[in-house]
């Protein structure tokens, strides 16, 4: 089959809006944002991955796309949402792909890793550590207290009501620029948007029987995970426990950085992911500055 350029893909009655470019004949990157972004967040990352010449594939999430906001959060069960990205690889007609995930696009990325290795040729993974490492932090060490949000956000409507005329200045305040939290917030402020991108949090709690123990599957994918050592939502014991639940080829880089990777980490995140094509080793533990 030949490629084609995607502008969109259907799955499950929705329709997603894709940004996709770079060489049609390159090997396939989809790249899967988190809270509180869009396809925007790999604005720094994409044509740096096109120089390396793959064709880079974003698009907005469950929640985020205007055309697939349900309203309910038992749509955003986990089966659910790993059933979209796997909806867009087989729109792109390529066999396997690299999927780079941040935040709850990195939850994304470790589920696919389990429950389709066969269709990736890898998975960068941004932040977020192993389900079951982050689980088990939550007994021995400050992880916690620092994920005490995630059970604020199980309220309904209120959550929204104090996010929407604050969240930019929540996202500053967390180390992101001001020009993309104003972004950000700009973005989920569309009818339906932050309704949906908070109800990942509360759809992740249903209990799911199409999802059986496949958060605690190890990921058969090979793995790169990159975590920035000052990210105040996921903190060192959950990183280094991680490791213990990739079965293929990993790699861990630990970065002097906070939680926006894609955004302030761009050169390292996009050297980490073409050194898996390349065959190289990356540089591990290298900081942004080094580039």
């Amino acid at each position: 089959m030949t490629p084609t350029r995607l502008t969109r893909f259907r799955h499950d009655g929705f329709t997603f809006d894709v940004s996709d470019s770079g060489p049609l004949d390159g090997p396939v990157i989809v790249l899967l944002h988190g809270f509180p972004g869009s396809r925007r967040t790999w604005d720094a990352v994409t044509p740096l991955l096109e120089a390396g010449g793959g064709r880079v594939v974003a698009y907005d999430q469950r929640g985020y796309s205007a055309g697939a906001r349900p309203r309910h959060r038992s749509s955003y069960r986990a089966a659910d949402i790993t059933g979209d990205a796997l909806a867009l690889i087989d729109d792109l007609g390529t066999d396997r792909v690299h999927v780079v995930g941040h935040d709850w696009g990195g939850f994304v990325a470790w589920r696919l890793a389990a429950v389709a290795p066969h269709r990736l040729t890898g998975v960068t993974i941004l932040s977020t550590p192993h389900p079951r490492a982050l689980a088990r932090s939550l007994l021995s060490s400050a992880q916690l207290a620092r994920s005490l949000y995630m059970g604020a956000f199980q309220l309904p409507v209120l959550p929204e009501a104090l996010l929407r005329p604050r969240l930019a200045r929540l996202l500053v305040a967390m180390g992101l620029p001001d020009g993309i939290a104003r972004e950000y917030q700009r973005f989920l402020s569309s009818p339906g948007a932050l309704r949906g991108a908070l109800n990942w949090y509360r759809g992740m709690m249903l209990p799911d029987r199409r999802s059986g123990r496949t958060s605690q599957r190890r990921a058969t994918a090979d793995v790169t995970y990159v975590w920035g050592n000052r990210d105040p939502a996921l903190g060192r014991r959950a990183a280094e426990l991680t490791r213990r639940h990739a079965r293929g080829d990993y790699r861990f880089v630990e970065l002097d950085e906070g939680h926006w990777l894609p955004e302030l980490a761009a050169e390292v995140v996009a050297r980490e992911v073409l050194s898996r094509f390349e065959g190289g080793s990356g540089n591990s533990g290298s900081s942004p500055h080094d580039v």
